[in-house]
């Protein structure tokens, strides 16, 4: 019998099924108090005992609607089924954890759907206001219902540029260097503190455009494709594929003016 292809429409149901539950124990949990505050990369990069929970939760849900899946989350790394699997699901449980934990309304549950090592399907859930945005490959991109396209800003001096900062200082440092090179050159910046979240306001075109260097695979994986279906090319610089180095969403008429400027200010390199 040969092996029916997921669907991407089926696993965005089950997606945002699975985000929205988790959503509503991330807020539960925050306005409990944050508990359980650790420390990962730096003495800045935070975990909270919600980020864990909101894990284990959604890895345990998968695995009852989907138990030969694998899944790659934040927190616990690969959970890997005895089989090879052709789904893996990318999640980062809280998305924006320096926000969760001083209060601010932008943290959000990141959950995307790869099959054969693409993304085919994504939801990215504010945790805080319940804004919702989804996507699947070739079906475009939502919010709450509506259809969205980007900004249709074609100026790159007119336009709001949002980024965001790693937890190394040395990488701090050379991230400051690359915006005050770039500040003259835009209308203005905005830093945000969850890149998910970034990618999905410009894909609505709330801001203009977005880069940010030092992004993990769950960063950028559901919010990635949001940005894409609604029309933003999303890519690294020079050519080369989103990853570590680099991560930039912006509409077409945006693209190579940001791509230049990053380029010409080496965004994609130092620390």
């Amino acid at each position: 019998m040969t092996e029916q292809e997921p669907d991407p429409a089926e696993l965005m149901k089950i997606a945002v099924e699975v985000a929205r539950e988790a959503a509503r124990t991330a807020s539960e949990m925050r306005l409990a108090g944050v508990s359980g505050l650790a420390t990962k990369s730096t003495a800045t990069d935070v975990v909270t005992a919600a980020d864990r929970a909101v894990e284990r939760q959604v890895v345990a849900a998968l695995r009852e609607l989907r138990p030969d899946d694998a899944v790659l989350g934040e927190e616990y790394g690969d959970a890997v089924p005895a089989a090879p699997a052709r789904v893996r699901w990318i999640l980062d449980p809280i998305d924006g954890t320096v926000n969760y934990l001083y209060g601010l309304p932008n943290y959000a549950v990141s959950l995307a759907a790869e099959v054969d090592g693409r993304v085919v399907a994504g939801v990215v859930r504010n945790a805080a206001t319940g804004a919702e945005w989804t996507a699947t490959v070739g079906g475009g991109a939502f919010r709450d219902g509506e259809r969205l396209h980007g900004s249709a800003q074609t100026d790159l001096a007119q336009s709001l540029v949002a980024t965001g900062f790693g937890y190394d200082a040395a990488r701090r440092v050379h991230q400051a260097r690359v915006l005050v090179g770039l500040m003259p050159k835009v209308r203005d910046i905005r830093r945000f503190g969850a890149a998910a979240l970034d990618l999905c306001l410009a894909a609505e075109g709330q801001v203009d455009a977005y880069y940010e260097k030092g992004l993990n695979l769950w960063d950028h994986a559901a919010g990635g494709l949001v940005a894409a279906e609604a029309g933003l090319l999303v890519a690294g610089l020079a050519a080369a594929p989103v990853g570590p180095d680099m991560v930039v969403a912006a509409p077409p008429a945006l693209f190579s003016a940001l791509q230049e400027q990053l380029i010409r200010l080496d965004a994609a390199g130092g620390p």
